[in-house]
């Protein structure tokens, strides 16, 4: 699976690689995206979410349930 995240879509960036001698190559900046496991009270069960560590502190923030709303407003599926 790509480095994407699926609460707040972060994606990876892409630039430049530059040598000392200023060659340039290209490169890939992907988010820091962990795999986590959260107990959804609602539905009774488990659901597994691929998440950057910035979306991680936002789900300690407003909750796991509000943060479920917010990944299927974006049309992913959990």
């Amino acid at each position: 699976m790509s480095a994407h995240c699926q609460l707040t879509g972060a994606k990876p960036g892409f630039g430049n690689q530059i040598s000392h001698s200023h060659r340039r190559t290209s490169r890939r900046f992907d988010p820091n995206v962990q795999r986590k496991r959260y107990w959804l009270p609602s539905e009774g069960r488990h659901v597994r979410l691929t998440l950057s560590t910035k979306a991680i502190r936002t789900i300690d923030a407003i909750g796991i349930e509000a943060a479920v709303t917010r990944i299927r407003a974006r049309g992913v599926r959990v």
